[in-house]
């Protein structure tokens, strides 16, 4: 079936304006949520959800992994993951709603594994994800090899490059153990979710 130029350029414009909108939506919503969690652990719950980040090599705290990404120590600590989280999950949102939920969870599991057999302290935080948003986006625009997911990807690197030093050891108060398997579970992400170009 075939439509005049004009009606199938506007069909488009709504579809990319809906699937924006449900991106928007869904990080803005998950941001929110965290938000939410912190100011109760800091006003009413004397920072006991800290316990929910993950605490290395105990059997027993495995299933933090999936709770440890959405949890802060402290106002300060979700203030600066707040934007870089926001804009990085969005253009990694943006691109598909189910190929971006299925790379969190990959990033959730590689990276918090990842904490989990090497870390030394209890970590716990947003830049889990951050790191993989990363990574995703990054590895879209190599394996894809699409004109979109090319420029997201330069841009990204242009924008947030400077983040990829966060993966060396320095501040003992930084993780960069879930820097670094974030960033790896990103590009797994990535590489598992691209499109099967054999047929073509």
């Amino acid at each position: 079936m075939s439509y005049p130029p004009d009606r199938r350029r506007s069909e488009g414009l709504l579809e990319t304006g809906a699937r924006a909108l449900t991106a928007a939506l869904l990080v803005g919503g998950v941001t929110a949520v965290m938000w939410v969690l912190e100011l109760f652990d800091v006003y009413a719950d004397d920072q006991r959800l800290d316990r929910l980040g993950i605490q290395p090599r105990d059997v027993a705290d495995l299933p933090d992994i999936f709770t440890a990404p959405f949890m802060h120590a402290g106002l300060g600590h979700l203030t600066a993951n707040t934007l870089p989280f926001l804009v990085l999950g969005f253009l990694a949102a943006v691109r598909g709603i189910a190929k971006f939920l299925a790379a969190s969870l990959i990033v959730i599991v590689v990276g918090g594994l990842g904490v989990w057999f090497t870390s030394s302290a209890n970590t716990l935080g947003s830049s889990i994800l951050i790191f993989g948003f990363f990574g995703y986006l990054v590895g879209r625009g190599v394996f894809e090899r699409r004109l979109a997911d090319i420029a997201i990807a330069v841009g990204v690197v242009a924008v947030y490059g400077t983040m990829l030093l966060g993966v060396i050891p320095s501040d003992p108060a930084i993780s960069w153990q879930g820097h670094l398997f974030g960033l790896i579970g990103g590009v797994l992400g990535a590489w598992f979710l691209r499109r099967d170009t054999s047929a073509a």
